[in-house]
């Protein structure tokens, strides 16, 4: 279980979670497939069903609650739909010669698609996250905010409360530029690639990859008055990932040397693998964004 984006939250009120009621809130939300009327259906799932194992509802390493959302959707294409539309409409309009209005074909779409969804394919997607009570960090494997703030909710509707904000509630634009104009912190590499926006009106934005960020290049842009978007870097030779000017990170690849130490767990023993793999991967994460809290000046942000 290697997480590959952070979108991270501070907790910001005393949370506390017992095993047993955590339980059964998220058995009391636990996933249902679709049924034939069903567009979408989301609710929690066992961290290790994704693996075929099932178990409890969470998994819990030293105060890090891993917690899993399964969602299915109906798969109905467009065109499909369209082609039946189309077809529909034509023969009305041969029967009666007169044209089908916006709100008629409206109607008539959505009565094709009632007819077609309990046909249709389902697919299934998985977000993974955690909540360390000892760092008051909730982590979620997820790129977009959507799909965070739907892993949030649902938490939240369980259990009742999480308070939490953004990891990061300003824009980093001048503490990410910083890193590249005087010095990123110590134990942060920088990598060759980085993305720029002007600041002014025309708002350009320059992407460069394999590219020293040291280079004669660079500085034209960044000597224009050009802010950092986003910035590829190495932390402590544990992972690499992308951090954009929202505290998010993308692109997460934790190294070799780290996944390593889960080599002596045999691999048809799926659990403990599993457990092995979040253990290590949730206390590195939970390190990094002790870090850049620190780094980038962001615990005052979060009180």
């Amino acid at each position: 279980m290697w997480f590959k984006n952070i979108k991270a939250y501070q907790i910001t009120q005393p949370l506390s979670l017992n095993d047993e009621d955590l339980e059964s809130a998220l058995q009391a939300q636990a996933f249902r497939p679709c049924g034939s009327q069903d567009v979408a259906t989301m609710g929690f799932a066992s961290p290790f069903s994704q693996a075929g194992k099932q178990g409890a509802m969470f998994h819990c390493v030293q105060q890090r609650y891993w917690i899993t959302v399964k969602k299915q959707e109906k798969i109905l294409p467009a065109a499909v739909v369209n082609a039946e539309l189309d077809e529909m409409v034509a023969k009305i309009e041969m029967e009666t010669g007169a044209p089908v209005g916006k709100k008629a074909k409206a109607d008539l779409k959505q009565e094709i698609q009632t007819r077609l969804l309990p046909q249709a394919f389902t697919k299934n997607s998985y977000t993974h996250g955690f909540i360390s009570l000892a760092d008051n960090l909730v982590v979620v494997d997820a790129s977009g905010d959507g799909k965070a703030e739907a892993f949030l909710a649902l938490v939240r509707k369980a259990i009742g409360s999480l308070p939490v904000v953004p990891f990061a509630r300003h824009s980093l634009q001048s503490e990410l530029t910083h890193w590249l104009t005087d010095n990123a912190p110590d134990g942060i590499g920088l990598l060759e690639e980085a993305e720029f926006k002007s600041t002014d009106d025309s708002g350009s934005i320059i992407r460069c990859k394999n590219q020293p960020l040291d280079s004669d290049e660079i500085s034209i842009h960044l000597d224009a008055g050009k802010l950092v978007q986003k910035v590829a870097f190495e932390y402590q030779e544990s992972l690499t990932a992308v951090i954009a000017e929202d505290g998010s990170l993308k692109r997460v690849k934790f190294t070799d040397r780290l996944k390593e130490e889960t080599d002596d767990v045999p691999k048809d023993q799926v659990e403990a693998r599993l457990d092995a793999e979040f253990a290590l991967m949730s206390a590195e994460v939970c390190t990094l964004m002790g870090f850049l809290r620190t780094a980038l000046n962001l615990n005052e942000d979060n009180l």
